[in-house]
């Protein structure tokens, strides 16, 4: 690359908007990291497998506007660390998609063991909470001052399966960061929504056309969406100023079992 192409990328980043993925190695992480991206957006993207992190940054034709950083989000030096590296690369954040989530096996919560329940709490509940926060120190300081958190509820965040008591849990206490992350950002110009998923394809989500247990005990399949979408919903949710927000976005497959869900 010559002096001319460095000066260009250098001028193409500083003028980017952007943002931090969490979970960005696949799944719905991978979709919107890679919206995000053909949409002109810088993307620091955050995940435990490094491999996958390089695969999506390969396959994004990103250039310098795609940054792998291997993080788990469980650990909040890791996150600072995270956050730091966003902003040392890219100058600021203006947009977190907190996304990284894990689940737990589906058995009656009385088998659950208790390594597997804080698993889950974790990632789903601890490490949100840890990017959030990291995301409120940068953002409140930086010039503009801003910027825009979407966490991933799930649809189990209004509504359980069977045998998903700490998924749900967790999903469930998402909506409550949400809330109260909404009203505490409002002081510094920080948006904060919610995006709620409904059978995406994907490959944990693949299952799903095998047949699922319901609620009624039945096993039953169910049709999935192309994770595009998903990754389409996001880009949407971003790129609104900062004067609106859109606090819960339900995007589902519209024949999947949750209106009238049990």
């Amino acid at each position: 690359m010559g002096k001319k192409d460095r000066r260009q990328a250098s001028h193409m980043v500083k003028a980017s908007k952007v943002a931090i993925v969490t979970g960005a190695g696949s799944g719905i992480g991978k979709a919107a990291a890679l919206a995000l991206l053909r949409d002109g957006w810088s993307v620091v993207l955050a995940g435990r497998r490094e491999s996958l992190l390089q695969e999506v940054v390969g396959e994004s034709e990103g250039g310098v506007r795609a940054f792998a950083v291997p993080t788990d989000v469980s650990d909040p030096a890791a996150v600072r660390t995270l956050f730091d590296r966003a902003v040392l690369q890219f100058g600021r954040v203006d947009l977190l998609f907190n996304n990284a989530g894990v689940s737990a096996p589906a058995v009656p919560l009385e088998d659950l063991a208790v390594e597997q329940w804080r698993q889950v709490v974790d990632v789903n509940l601890n490490g949100m909470f840890f990017c959030m926060q990291n995301a409120f120190r940068v953002m409140k300081t930086q010039s503009p001052r801003g910027g825009r958190i979407i966490n991933n509820g799930s649809i189990s965040a209004h509504a359980p399966r069977p045998n998903s008591i700490a998924y749900t849990a967790t999903k469930h206490a998402v909506m409550g960061l949400t809330k109260t992350a909404a009203l505490d950002g409002r002081k510094y110009d920080i948006a904060v929504g919610q995006i709620d998923v409904g059978n995406a394809q994907t490959e944990l989500a693949q299952r799903m056309t095998q047949g699922v247990q319901q609620a009624n005990g039945q096993i039953a399949a169910e049709p999935l969406m192309d994770v595009d979408i998903v990754g389409q919903s996001v880009l949407y949710m971003a790129n609104l100023p900062l004067e609106a927000n859109v606090l819960f976005h339900t995007v589902m497959a519209t024949k999947m079992p949750f209106v009238g869900r049990g």
